[in-house]
């Protein structure tokens, strides 16, 4: 379990983290999603102990990461995909990961077959292509088999094969009762994997929860609806206090249609029941995930959208760091 407790992180004068809290369950993949800029990045690098907070805390099974007794077998994380050292191989930078950590070796040939890199894990990382060297990061982090697990952008350079891959593992696992923290752009990728979600913004949090409060709640929701009489069923639902949207007639509604936002279909057909007007058709249309969050992050949006992954970092200068402060 992940718990945030009013974390909040400053760099001289810039605020990367604001009062921030939240608690993960296990069991779950829970996604992390805000614009560039957002915190993202200063909020995973705070739980796994590479930023110390400015004040409150994160704490893993109720435990900060400095005093876990045995940090990567409580936590594994990928944070960086590209940080191994290039004249290495896959086997001995897992090896050396092991040794100093006392895991058997075995677990190394695990992970690489796991992770896919049975077949290069005696070619040196420094070849490996962006989506191989986010394999290893992967199986590194799955070396001390922890039972929370932490994945900032874990799908970057991968084909689609791998983008698969990645959401299986992710889902298989939270089916084992881990607890999985992963963000990404990709809100597509996001909608099939995330058991719930995380959104913030600049720094703060904009909201959370199941999945299906973001794209399928009646806020989110349009009803489409076509019948033998649509000027009857636009003056029922008006009548009813709605303020549907009427649309002309195209291959698939000979006769046009109805849209009622912020709807649900079970009330409009009661309500076109009660009227005793013969439906032709009567669906849901769902927002998506892409849509919902431009909407939910649209004030917070603070760097522009080819900005680098880690621009919240990028963009704290050396004076509003501060003297002594960690980068």
């Amino acid at each position: 379990m992940i718990r945030l407790e009013s974390l909040t992180k400053v760099y001289g004068k810039k605020t990367a983290i604001s009062n921030l809290s939240f608690e993960l369950e296990p069991g779950k993949v829970t996604g992390f999603l805000g614009p560039n800029g957002s915190g993202k990045s200063t909020t995973m690098r705070c739980i796994v102990g590479l930023d110390r907070p400015t004040s409150g805390r994160a704490t893993i099974n109720g435990v900060e990461y400095r005093h876990l007794k045995s940090p990567l077998t409580a936590v594994g994380a990928l944070l960086d995909g590209q940080a191994f050292h290039a004249g290495r191989t896959a086997r001995h930078h897992l090896k050396t990961v092991a040794r100093t950590h006392a895991f058997p070796f075995e677990r190394v040939d695990e992970v690489l077959t796991l992770t896919g890199l049975t077949e290069v894990a005696d070619k040196k990382v420094g070849g490996f292509s962006l989506g191989m060297a986010q394999r290893l990061g992967i199986a590194t982090a799955l070396l001390g088999d922890p039972e929370v697990l932490i994945f900032d952008e874990p799908i970057n350079g991968l084909d689609p094969d791998g983008v698969r891959w990645v959401r299986t593992l992710m889902k298989t696992l939270a089916a084992q009762g881990r607890t999985v923290f992963v963000s990404s752009h990709l809100m597509s990728e996001m909608a099939l994997t995330a058991d719930t979600l995380i959104i913030i913004g600049r720094g703060e949090l904009i909201d959370s929860g199941p999945i299906e409060n973001f794209t399928r709640s009646a806020e989110h929701t349009t009803v489409i609806l076509a019948g033998s009489d649509l000027n009857a069923m636009e003056l029922a639902l008006r009548a009813a206090g709605l303020e549907p949207l009427v649309h002309p007639a195209d291959e698939a509604h000979p006769q046009g249609y109805l849209s009622i936002p912020e709807a649900r279909a079970r009330d409009i057909g009661a309500l076109m029941y009660s009227a005793n007007l013969e439906l032709h058709e009567l669906s849901e249309q769902h927002s998506s995930l892409e849509d919902v969050f431009m909407e939910l992050t649209q004030s917070s949006i603070e760097y522009a959208i080819d900005a680098p992954e880690h621009a919240e970092d990028a963009s704290v200068t050396p004076e509003e760091m501060g003297e002594g402060e960690e980068k």
